[in-house]
């Protein structure tokens, strides 16, 4: 193989590359042997004992590809224990329980010739490019180019352990499902693995009692080819199915998994998407409900979102009298500001659902089962439940190819010139208007660029949707040139 480049396919918040032209078992052992060191060993010293957790996805690679980084970790004389396969947030769910660093291999919903790793300090705190994962990168990049030392070091130990029943059982002690009315519920696991947990969690393949719920499942089979169609419900088109089957089968709502099944969207009884802006306002009003219940006083309560979740997030978490914290859009972010905020709950536009209860990091099944929890303990249909969480009309997320993203943004803020808004850059450039009532709509918008491609992403949300469509093309126009003629 020719020299790799780590910068490459080294990402902002995780690995992510093609195998084997940049992610094989030689560039697997380097990244391990180098978390050892930067993570766990220099950062752990003086902690007591250390080790690291590693599962991995589906994949046909993601076998021989963790064991390979766990033979670079054990090189380091810090002791492995494999869990096989996971989901992302099983892993997750491991580097808690047991209070180990953490790496997952998966590529989430990336096509099959790719394949990646998210790490994790224990806890499942992030790893991350502002965080530790430049460091990692650098010293694999030396272990790959021969420019350091192999030294002498105690190998590790190597051992492996089954986590899937107590993963399942930690998430039914967080949502009790046993009392709800009966449900049907489709389940899209996308060939990815949500057709590995799904039925430890929610059925009785772990050993847990059954649930009153019926699951008719879509492609459980497990296969990295992804042979019916990409695990990533963000797209549009990889929902059709479920859709369909949830009208086909008449059921109460539908779920959709990513690959690694650390997401999850929503689909409802008319086999229409819930956006997940909604969702993320759904739980919060339940985790705030809870918390208030447990004692704490509301207005200590807090729930982060992100920068491009629905205005509808922050202003029902205010009317409900806890704090909404606003921040950037990424996991690292997330769960560092939830972390500091001692946050209870996080939801961000993408549908990752963060929670304290699960070391502040994101699990889909969790988020899952606070959606069957909420259509459960009521008699209403879940169209009907989210249409308190639903006011706004949004375009989702827009990307558009732009070689000068400076310069089409600086447009744009001349563009809002004179318009009313007020202007914020916490993350790429929102603008806001607030508006006065229906001759006077509230629209807001946020313009970001790409951490690692020419492109800008734009979200407008807005009180109705011509009010929406009107700013979203005038934005596009000039994001996009056309406003000038461009093509």
């Amino acid at each position: 193989m020719p020299p790799r480049n780590l910068a490459d396919f080294v990402k902002a918040y995780d690995v992510r590359g093609l195998v084997p032209e940049q992610l094989d078992v030689d560039v697997a052992w380097a990244l391990g042997a180098a978390f050892a060191e930067v993570v766990i060993l220099r950062e752990g010293r003086g902690a007591g004992p250390s080790g690291c957790v590693i599962g991995h996805d589906m994949r046909a690679t993601s076998p021989e590809l963790s064991r390979a980084f766990g033979a670079g970790v054990t090189s380091r004389g810090v002791d492995v224990t494999h869990i096989g396969l996971a989901s992302t947030d099983g892993l997750y769910f491991a580097s808690g329980h047991l209070g180990l660093a953490g790496a997952m291999f998966t590529a989430s919903h990336n096509p099959a010739a790719y394949n990646g790793i998210k790490l994790c300090r224990p806890g499942a705190r992030p790893v991350g490019q502002d965080s530790g994962l430049t460091d990692v990168r650098d010293l694999a990049q030396e272990l790959l180019d021969g420019t350091v030392e192999q030294r002498d070091a105690r190998v590790g130990s190597t051992g492996e352990r089954d986590v899937l029943a107590d993963y399942a059982g930690f998430l039914r002690g967080l949502v009790d499902l046993s009392a709800i009315r009966p449900l049907r519920v489709v389940v899209d696991a996308g060939n990815g693995m949500g057709g590995y947990t799904v039925p430890a969690v929610l059925e009785t393949a772990a050993g847990l009692p059954p649930l009153p719920l019926e699951v008719v499942p879509l492609y459980f089979e497990l296969d990295g080819t992804f042979p019916n169609h990409e695990a990533n419900p963000l797209e549009p088109k990889n929902l059709l199915d479920l859709q369909a089957a949830v009208l086909t089968h008449a059921a109460d709502l539908g779920l959709a998994f990513d690959g690694d099944a650390d997401r999850c969207f929503v689909v409802d009884e008319r086999g229409e998407a819930v956006s997940p802006s909604a969702i993320t306002a759904l739980i919060a009003t339940r985790e705030v409900a809870r918390e208030v219940a447990a004692g704490t006083p509301v207005d200590e309560v807090s729930i982060v979102h992100n920068v491009i979740t629905s205005a509808q997030v922050p202003e029902i978490i205010a009317e409900l009298g806890a704090r909404a914290v606003r921040t950037r859009v990424g996991h690292s972010f997330i769960k560092d500001e939830m972390a500091r905020a001692d946050a209870v709950f996080g939801g961000e536009h993408s549908a990752h659902y963060y929670f304290r209860d699960f070391w502040f990091a994101d699990t889909g099944m969790l988020a899952a089962m606070h959606v069957l929890a909420a259509l459960g303990e009521q008699s209403g249909s879940l169209s009907d439940l989210m249409g308190d969480y639903t006011a706004y009309a949004a375009s989702g997320e827009i990307n558009s190819t732009v070689e000068d993203q400076a310069a089409r943004t600086a447009e744009v803020r001349h563009w809002a010139a004179g318009r009313g808004v007020e202007v914020d850059e916490l993350d790429g450039l929102t603008l806001t208007h607030a508006g006065d009532g229906a001759d006077d709509p509230m629209w807001w918008l946020n313009l970001r660029a790409s951490n690692t491609e020419p492109l800008l992403r734009l979200n407008v949300e807005a009180a109705d949707a011509d009010t929406m469509a009107a700013i979203r093309d005038d934005v596009l126009s000039l994001v996009r040139g056309t406003a000038r003629g461009v093509s």
